[in-house]
């Protein structure tokens, strides 16, 4: 079959690979019907995220259609549609029955204490072939999938496989209440539905933060009041349309490959801290493989983090759902002392999150394709990934056609 495999930093390859097997009882093998690109998965490109092994296939947003079943994967039956949790889960340990399914005890093949086991990730979550390809085994199938419900469409469903659950985690993180000020950081896919997701918790106002003029755009046809970083100082904006309080929470939807402002008012602090913003890169990406303008790691990795604890008010609330690998040490952590911030962070616990976002839209209360901007083959996917990298206007969300 088809796949994208990982071979180094920078290469990235559509190669053929052996089909996927029954392994453990508790597995199961899909035929894919739809893949994503997610930003994470750039991470191991550019080098922000270290511990890739070569010939692992890319990709942990994934739909199909059960092909094989092992024995003790007991409740589901050959040909149900079934969306992919991102992150993997056994259904049974401690964590996953208290709903921490991200961080279950026995999916990672590391250990208990090795942390998140996902699709297509470094040594350090598994690693597990990924959902960029034609079919996968899903291992710890009874949980890691679920039933796809009648009236949710293959587009609908693989944005619920990860970027829609992981925002309204975030929004959950943050502890949204009516009345609340709430500002993203960050418009791509994650961030759209941290905006959708605050709104649909009651948020009275959503501000977004971004530099992309086409992000911003779909940002404000959710609702969202929107600021380009490159054009004002975002902390100085949100102060104002706060009257001057600041958010009552933040939501870090960017991560590692943040970046910092080029032009206008905010460069000037930019500037500043331009030699500290290196030390930062060269610690979360000591190498990489820049061609062309694509792999190109984020130019300030705290510059999110920073912006959201100056723009929040005092006792406000942090939420942190953007990527950042275990390299990256540097946090401004006094400030957020000094403020009384409270701060919550981590990866989704996909399966606790995925039937309640299926159900909303099942029911018809939000339809997640208002992100999905392109829909391409899986035959084409490297030109895919380099437009997505590039951030080209336009490529905000990317389905893959695993069969085309």
């Amino acid at each position: 079959m088809k796949a994208l495999v990982w071979h180094g930093l920078g290469d990235i390859r559509l190669d053929e690979v052996a089909d996927p097997q029954i392994e453990q009882p508790t597995d199961a093998v899909i035929n894919l019907t739809a893949s994503a690109i997610c930003g994470t998965d750039l991470h191991f490109i550019r080098g922000t995220f270290s511990g890739m092994k070569p010939g692992t296939i890319l990709g942990h947003e994934g739909v199909g259609v059960i092909e094989a079943l092992g024995d003790e994967v007991r409740n589901f039956e050959k040909g149900d549609r079934v969306v992919v949790c991102s992150t993997l889960s056994c259904g049974v340990c401690p964590p996953c029955r208290a709903g921490h399914t991200a961080q279950c005890d026995n999916a990672n093949p590391n250990g208990p204490d090795a942390g998140t086991c996902f699709f297509g990730g470094p040594q350090a979550t598994g690693p597990v072939n990924g959902l960029q390809a034609e079919k996968a085994r899903i291992p710890y199938a009874s949980n890691t999938l679920v039933k796809i419900p009648d009236g949710v469409s293959d587009d609908q469903a693989i944005l619920i496989s990860d970027i829609f659950p992981t925002a309204w985690f975030g929004a959950e993180l943050a502890e949204i209440t009516k009345g609340d000020i709430v500002v993203v950081f960050g418009c791509g896919p994650v961030g759209q539905f941290a905006v959708a997701s605050a709104l649909l918790m009651g948020a009275a106002r959503v501000i977004a933060v971004d530099m992309h003029e086409d992000r911003l755009a779909m940002a404000r046809r959710q609702g969202a009041f929107t600021i380009n970083f490159e054009q004002e100082d975002p902390v100085e904006t949100i102060k104002k349309l706060t009257g001057g309080t600041g958010a009552d929470c933040a939501i870090d939807a960017v991560g590692v490959d943040s970046q910092h402002a080029h032009h206008g008012p905010a460069s000037e602090e930019a500037q500043q801290n331009a030699e500290k913003f290196a030390e930062e890169v060269k610690q979360v990406a000591p190498q990489t493989n820049v061609q062309d303008g694509n792999w190109v790691p984020g130019d300030a990795p705290t510059q999110a983090l920073e912006w959201a604890i100056a723009a929040l008010k005092k006792a406000g609330r942090l939420s942190i759902i953007g990527v950042y690998p275990p390299t990256a040490e540097a946090f401004p952590i006094g400030k957020a002392m000094n403020k009384n911030l409270t701060m919550k962070m981590g990866n989704c616990n996909h399966h606790t999150v995925i039937p309640h976002l299926l159900e909303l839209t099942r029911a018809g209360v939000i339809d997640p394709v208002m992100v999905l901007t392109k829909v391409e083959p899986m035959s084409d996917v490297l030109n895919a990934y380099k437009a997505f990298d590039k951030r080209e206007p336009g490529w905000i969300k990317t389905e893959l056609e695993p069969h085309a």
